[in-house]
């Protein structure tokens, strides 16, 4: 771990790692947690708004989150990153909220690991994604909506997982980290969980559908040029 000089300016902190602000945290300058705050913050705000767009109770979450991992700095192994070790904190605070609501994020649903899968493997379920398009008459600010709206109605079990991987972009290891799961079971949970909101897209926007088709027609016409164009070369070489 690399020396850190301890000061009560907020500013002395700014270049330091992460393990090193824990460490200063923990040795009682609550400047350099507040550098972690700040540092952290803004993703917290926007995986939190993915889950409820009412801003009292966005800022409430955050901040409860940040107060637990303060309270709980002494349990961070650093076997992991900070962030990751906070983010599991964030998503089990946003469960528990789930749950005051009445939205259960398991039991509500069946778990994908209980139910018998089919054969595609899982390396076929890290290739899957969210592979449709829209109709280019839909606006940018129309798709975000429309998006926000599917997530919203997926269980939790899935939207979480969609949301660390599609939004957040994070990898599958702190994925399985932050959810206490392995590899597979995420592997599992977001191949069902995608095809879970491509179904319940084209139901409630079959626009989107003929965003689909014509991309599949592009490829195909696209697969038939470059044979075409193999055989020609294989005719010029004949000759």
């Amino acid at each position: 771990m690399g020396a850190l000089i301890y000061m009560s300016s907020l500013d002395a902190y700014q270049s330091a790692d992460d393990s090193d602000l824990v460490s200063a945290t923990l040795d009682g300058h609550s400047a350099a947690f507040e550098v972690l705050v700040e540092r952290y913050q803004r993703r917290l705000f926007g995986l939190v708004r993915n889950y409820t767009r009412d801003a009292a109770e966005v800022e409430d979450i955050v901040q409860d989150t940040f107060l637990k991992a303060y309270s709980r700095l002494e349990t961070f192994q650093r076997s992991s990153a900070f962030y990751t070790w906070l983010y599991r904190i964030g998503v089990n605070t946003i469960l528990d909220v789930m749950k005051r609501r009445g939205r259960n994020p398991v039991t509500a649903v069946e778990d994908p690991e209980l139910v018998t899968r089919s054969g595609t493997g899982a390396t076929d379920a890290t290739q899957e994604r969210l592979s449709i398009r829209p109709d280019a008459r839909l606006e940018r600010e129309e798709i975000g909506e429309i998006t926000r709206s599917v997530m919203d109605d997926l269980p939790e079990i899935f939207r979480t997982v969609l949301v660390m991987r599609e939004l957040e972009q994070m990898a599958y290891q702190d994925i399985a980290d932050t959810l206490e799961i392995s590899i597979g079971t995420v592997e599992s949970r977001l191949f069902r969980a995608r095809a879970r909101f491509k179904q319940r897209l084209l139901q409630l926007h079959p626009e989107f559908a003929a965003g689909q088709e014509a991309e599949a027609r592009e490829s195909t016409r696209g697969a038939r040029k470059g044979k075409g164009s193999a055989k020609d070369s294989a005719r010029k070489a004949k000759k």
